[in-house]
């Protein structure tokens, strides 16, 4: 059976993603069954520009879909890249959602890791502190928005849960090189491959991505319970080549998760219909150097 990724057009940040869940409501409340934690990461790498990061009315709408089916213990989670995740909570207007959800905050820099394996940029084995909360969660939603990159092209919600759950300054460590980061980010996310992933975008970002670009207004979102598929899915909308990124090339190459979308079914909008030529980073014919 080919997986599922639903795309819809989108008038806001909340009716997209609602929409979008909406078309695979039933996958999502088969899923929670049984799930005693669920982790919500949404994207916090500037906890300074809305633009750069996951707007709250998101999270709404996610939370609206997980609470029809699920009543356990809540957490959104994120280790922003460069402040705390409460100056992130506070300007996003995050806070609010403690008492309308109940939900937990959790600095995932701050957070209990355990170590696991990945590379240098000879490929020699070197060792990154991933939080515990995030591996040990047993329903990881990735809330991501759709934007270029300056080292990977895109960054979609498998880049956005693999690097976020890195503890503080090993989230720079994993950058090794093109072709370095690209099998970091394949091989970290066998450890926290979410389990259902959410694109937000009512407003992408092009161009000097992932936090100084300009906005696009796309007005789509998109959900699946299948995020390498679904980065796929995303990747094309943006106008590139879901096989030219690389960390997904690796996890569909290591049968994780289909990006060619002949394999794909998509459900809502044909992705012809909503494609728009995102502007890429200025670095994007060096970040095809992954594959030399």
């Amino acid at each position: 059976m080919k997986p599922k990724v639903s795309v819809v057009r989108s008038d806001g940040h909340y009716d997209g993603v609602s929409k979008a869940l909406s078309l695979i409501e039933d996958q999502v409340k088969e899923s929670l069954k049984g799930r005693r934690q669920v982790l919500i990461k949404p994207n916090f790498v500037s906890t300074r520009r809305q633009l750069a990061a996951t707007h709250v009315d998101a999270a709404r709408a996610v939370l609206d879909t997980i609470t029809k089916y699920y009543s356990g213990r809540l957490i959104i989670g994120e280790g922003p890249a460069s402040s705390s995740l409460k100056e992130g909570l506070v300007n996003f207007g995050y806070l609010e959602l403690r008492d309308e959800y109940g939900v937990e905050f959790v600095d995932l820099n701050e957070d209990d890791y355990i170590e696991v394996e990945g590379f240098d940029s000879h490929f020699r084995p070197l060792r990154f502190r991933i939080s515990k909360t995030a591996v040990e969660s047993d329903y990881r939603v990735s809330l991501a928005i759709p934007k270029t990159h300056d080292t990977v092209i895109v960054t979609l919600t498998i880049k956005n849960m693999v690097v976020g759950s890195l503890v503080d300054h090993d989230k720079s460590k994993v950058h090794q090189g093109y072709k370095g980061i690209n099998m970091n980010i394949a091989k970290l996310a066998r450890y926290v491959m979410p389990n259902l992933g959410v694109v937000d975008g009512y407003v992408g970002m092009e161009g000097g991505g992932p936090v100084s670009g300009d906005p696009v207004d796309l007005r789509v979102a998109a959900a699946s319970l299948h995020p390498i598929s679904l980065d796929a899915v995303m990747t094309k909308i943006m106008g590139f080549d879901p096989s030219e990124i690389g960390y997904l090339y690796h996890l569909n190459r290591w049968g994780f998760g289909a990006i060619n979308l002949d394999e794909v079914e998509v459900l809502g909008v044909p992705v012809g219909e909503v494609m728009r030529r995102f502007r890429p980073h200025p670095n994007y014919s060096e970040m095809l150097r992954w594959r030399l």
